[in-house]
């Protein structure tokens, strides 16, 4: 399904929430199966030193094994290079070559906030700013003052290390972002206002391959 269904609910805007996400229609079936892991990386959460900045190491044997990253064998007909967010089992798989793909644990939209649909990652952004909407300001005034200012960069930013912009077919923003989170806890679980986020680790390493583009098509399943 083409991204333009998505934006017949651009009305649905009032209701976007952090990071600057919004509501959009029912979207795109992939069809995709995971059989078996082919590697784990439980040992790439620790401390990490970037841009000035030092990211907590994660417990991660307090997260379920199955959000670690891993490699997965996973069948698709999408391309490599393409990302599917599969919001209903919290996974995020970057599809490799060879019918294999990276998968990432992730954190989804509450209901009212989920989403579906196709588009690209226009851009990317490391250590970004955040802009809350007016519309979550208007429910927490404790955000308020970064509507117009943003918040800077830092360790407590809730687009945490790196983020990807989602723009539809048409260039235009979605206001979806692909974004880390310092919140490590909330991976696996409907947390967030609306965007998809990962681990700080994990969004690191996604962004670096991930390439803005036409061509890095994200499809975002439910």
């Amino acid at each position: 399904m083409r991204f333009r269904n998505s934006m017949l609910a651009l009305g649905l805007l009032a209701t976007a929430a952090l990071a600057g996400c919004s509501t959009t229609a029912p979207g795109t079936q992939v069809a995709g199966a995971t059989t078996y892991t082919e590697q784990i990386f439980t040992d790439s959460y620790g401390s990490i030193k970037d841009a000035g900045y030092t990211l907590p190491a994660i417990p991660i044997n307090r997260v379920d094994k199955k959000f670690v990253r891993q490699i997965v064998s996973y069948s698709t007909n999408e391309k490599p290079g393409t990302v599917i967010v599969n919001t209903r089992e919290r996974f995020l798989y970057y599809i490799l070559p060879g019918g294999k793909a990276v998968r990432y644990g992730i954190g989804v939209g509450k209901q009212g906030f989920a989403w579906s649909g196709t588009a690209y990652v226009a851009w990317k952004q490391e250590w970004p700013t955040w802009h809350p909407p007016k519309e979550m300001a208007a429910r927490r005034p404790d955000v308020a003052r970064y509507v117009e200012e943003g918040m800077g960069p830092g360790l407590s930013n809730p687009l945490g290390a790196r983020a990807m912009y989602l723009f539809n077919e048409k260039g235009q923003d979605t206001l979806f972002r692909l974004h880390g989170t310092p919140e490590w806890n909330s991976i696996g679980t409907a947390a967030s206002s609306g965007c998809i986020r990962l681990m700080n680790q994990d969004v690191i390493d996604l962004y670096s391959r991930v390439r803005p583009g036409r061509n890095t098509k994200v499809v975002v399943i439910q």
